[in-house]
């Protein structure tokens, strides 16, 4: 399995790009949003990879994050999506949003995807629902590894985190603020979460303080 791939960005046509390793060229697809942020024709470029195998072709699919790709691989598991819809529904709200839309519910944001329609939206939503806190807790897992930083009214801040005793907190505020979600408020929904049921999981909180922040009415 080819996990990562990691080189020189030869050339890129309307759906892959073929990213030269050492004098090997691997073509990577990618979706819209991922192929808008790469780096020009020769600059060093590397990206997660998913390999696709069937009985006549290997297809290699390529992601600026673990969860985006961890995403990908979810979707391809909803019957109706294969590879070109994930990478559009992808391309379309980015791993963020794919993990807002499907952690509420959001079908009509999924069917906003190009040849994603709404039974095949709502299938996604449904059968994924119950995955979207667990692949959010990876995200703020990984952030909280890396020291992401948040941007908030102009300034950078760290994520914020409640003491290390309570791992599972800290990562559902990670998570939310991977989100796009201010300290304050993830904070705040997290507390209340947490509250409403002491011994909950991060995928649990994360359930909850979604549930909170989601618009009313």
């Amino acid at each position: 399995m080819i996990g990562k791939i990691a080189g020189r960005l030869d050339y890129r046509a309307a759906d892959h790009v073929l990213i030269d390793v050492r004098g090997v060229g691997y073509i990577v697809y990618v979706s819209d949003r991922v192929m808008a942020g790469l780096p020009r024709n020769g600059e060093a470029v590397a990206l997660y990879t998913d390999l696709l195998v069937r009985e006549d072709n290997l297809q290699l699919f390529g992601f600026t994050s673990l969860v985006e790709k961890e995403w990908h691989r979810l979707l391809m598991s909803v019957q109706g999506i294969g590879a070109k819809a994930s990478l559009a529904i992808l391309g379309t709200l980015g791993a963020d949003g794919v993990s807002r839309a499907i952690a509420l519910g959001d079908w009509n944001a999924i069917a906003k995807a190009k040849g994603v329609g709404p039974k095949t939206a709502q299938r996604v939503a449904i059968e994924l629902k119950d995955k979207a806190p667990s692949v959010m807790a990876m995200g703020g897992a990984l952030a909280e590894a890396t020291g992401d930083a948040v941007i908030e009214d102009a300034r950078v801040v760290k994520a914020a985190t409640p003491p290390r005793a309570n791992p599972a907190q800290a990562e559902a505020l990670s998570a939310l603020a991977n989100l796009g979600y201010g300290p304050g408020e993830a904070a705040s929904a997290v507390a209340e979460a947490r509250g409403a049921d002491p011994d909950a999981d991060t995928s649990t909180l994360i359930r909850a303080a979604l549930k909170l922040l989601a618009p009313k009415g």
